[in-house]
């Protein structure tokens, strides 16, 4: 993983967890249902980081004989497991405070704590942002947004962007909310302050999922990486034709790649296997993140027409 994807996930992790503390001390002496689902919100964040950490550490175990491809999945598996978390404790919880408080609702004492935690939340939860942003920007490129969320295969970039984007806009409704509540003598707007916040997780989770699942069962390289490994098979002086070109992603940077390729013919297999070897150091010179590569190797014969033989 990139330093500056670490970097935004120890910058997310201290954040929140500094957040939490005020917004539960905050919650405390106010009564707000708001603030409460935030300090929810901030508490599964953190706890959040640590499982990205957790995940990253168990995706670069070598393999071994139980996982002859390495344990790279282990990213995609803890990020879906962060997903299910902003769902379930992150969302559901915000929700469930709401509704509890617009059933029984309570006037908020003495607001000003809560403008004072959130007005230091909104700017602790900006550095984060910043710090993910500069992850996420830097594999951006010149794609958008979502063309980058879409194509990306380190789920840690925009995992932590989303997750800091949703606090903050967290953070402005509850702000909104307890004003709103305050000033208008509503109580019910802190509740409804909650729910919102409850359906900002909810959505940003079930984005979260489907990227992180789609990882996890297993995604190629983009068309623009397999046209160019296409094009330096075909470029070869031994090959006649490119038939099938496969890969699936086992980590952000760990590729397996099995070709189907049809050589010239009269070739001997000792001059069909110098012709795989040396095309398997031109694909790696070029795209080193392709770790494993096999080979099927077919040759054309006058006599039979095909002769098969593996690489």
């Amino acid at each position: 993983m990139a330093s500056e994807s670490r970097t935004a996930i120890f910058a997310a992790i201290i954040g929140n967890l500094a957040i939490a503390a005020t917004k539960f001390v905050a919650a405390g002496f106010t009564g707000s249902s708001a603030m409460l689902s935030e300090g929810i919100h901030s508490l599964v964040d953190t706890g959040n980081g640590g499982l990205l950490l957790l995940g990253v550490r168990k995706s670069q175990k070598p393999p071994d004989a139980a996982h002859p491809f390495g344990h790279g999945k282990e990213l995609y598996f803890w990020s879906l497991v962060v997903a299910i978390l902003i769902f379930a404790l992150g969302g559901g919880m915000s929700v469930y405070e709401g509704v509890i408080h617009i059933a029984h609702p309570n006037h908020i004492k003495n607001p000003t704590w809560n403008y004072v935690v959130l007005s230091f939340a909104i700017i602790f939860e900006s550095i984060s942002f910043y710090f993910a942003l500069i992850a996420f920007r830097k594999e951006m490129g010149s794609q958008g947004v979502w063309q980058t969320v879409h194509t990306s295969k380190d789920p840690t970039t925009f995992t932590i962007l989303f997750e800091d984007t949703a606090a903050l806009l967290g953070l402005i409704v509850a702000l909104v909310g307890i004003f709103l509540g305050h000033q208008l003598n509503n109580p019910y707007l802190d509740g409804v302050a909650s729910i919102a916040i409850g359906v900002i997780l909810g959505v940003v989770a079930g984005f979260l999922a489907y990227e992180s699942k789609g990882l996890l069962i297993g995604e190629g390289v983009n068309p623009q990486t397999l046209e160019s490994i296409r094009a330096i098979a075909i470029t070869d002086a031994a090959v006649a034709e490119v038939r099938k070109a496969l890969t699936m992603h086992f980590g952000p940077h760990d590729v397996l790649l099995t070709l189907d390729i049809r050589f010239e013919k009269d070739l001997t297999a000792a001059e069909i296997a110098a012709a795989v070897d040396l095309l398997e150091e031109k694909i790696r010179a070029q795209h080193p993140e392709i770790k494993h590569i096999f080979i099927e190797a077919k040759s054309l014969t006058e006599a039979t027409g095909e002769t098969e033989n593996g690489a």
